[in-house]
């Protein structure tokens, strides 16, 4: 698992981290895209774009189901030294997982795999026989 940086204002709540899987019957697929930004997730948008390109195709397409998500937290003191009034700095980053189901030869996978996913996303796809 990759570990990834906190961020966000003063006792905000940011949501940080999108992921997502795609799996493949006739071949075992998994795709992760993760959301860098701290904006709202886009997780909608890249299932939205991947169901699209496997309808597209004629592809059977189950999802995308909502995984539970992940909440990772940091409470980190403001001043560095210890001196002053203890304060402290709440950050929280989301893992939000979606799951798609395809029944898919790797060759076509990896077409609709190839579309342009927005900034801040990153995609990771794992192939395997059923």
């Amino acid at each position: 698992k990759k570990k990834t940086a906190f961020g966000g204002r003063r006792g905000c709540r940011t949501c940080g981290s999108l992921v997502h899987t795609l799996l493949l019957l006739s071949h075992r697929c998994s795709l992760s895209p993760r959301n860098k930004s701290v904006r709202k997730p886009r997780s909608s948008h890249v299932c939205a774009d991947l169901i699209r390109g496997a309808k597209e195709k004629n592809l059977k397409v189950k999802g995308p189901v909502r995984m539970p998500t992940k909440t990772l937290r940091i409470t980190t003191r403001k001043t560095p030294c210890g001196e002053g009034s203890k304060t402290w700095d709440r950050f929280q980053m989301r893992i939000h997982k979606r799951l798609i189901d395809l029944h898919s030869p790797s060759e076509i996978v990896k077409q609709i795999t190839s579309i342009s996913i927005e900034p801040g996303v990153e995609v990771e796809v794992t192939i395997a026989d059923a």
